[in-house]
């Protein structure tokens, strides 16, 4: 477990670089808005959605307990945004913010201000 400090800046910065990708592709937009609320209706780890994005190893996040029907879904949804012709801006962006965590990139396509997940550190 790993707890991460992320500077005010650092959030300005990301939420900056969604605002631009959401201006720029919108319905690619839309599809991320879909997974990330997606993953937090279903109560998965956002490190574990953001990995799997991204193609790197999600096995320690793969939630314990969830049927495998269940994590099918997810991952055709997943596949969705994944398969857009634009998803390598998406992966570019997220590479380029990354430093801030998943979660936090997720907390600001939901909507959070900057100002309001900068305190407190948050789990991976």
């Amino acid at each position: 477990m790993m707890l991460t400090l992320t500077s005010l800046d650092e959030l300005k910065i990301a939420k900056e670089a969604l605002a631009e990708l959401q201006t720029s592709y919108p319905e690619l937009y839309e599809k991320l808005v879909h997974v990330v609320s997606f993953t937090r209706a279903l109560q998965f780890k956002y490190q574990y959605m953001g990995s799997l994005l991204m193609d790197e190893d999600a096995s320690r996040y793969t939630p314990p307990f969830v049927q495998g029907s269940v994590l099918r879904l997810y991952k055709k949804e997943l596949q969705t945004l994944k398969d857009d012709i634009d998803f390598p801006v998406l992966k570019k962006t997220f590479i380029n913010i990354k430093g801030i965590g998943y979660s936090r990139i997720s907390l600001l396509i939901l909507g959070n201000s900057p100002e309001r997940i900068v305190g407190a550190p948050i789990i991976k």
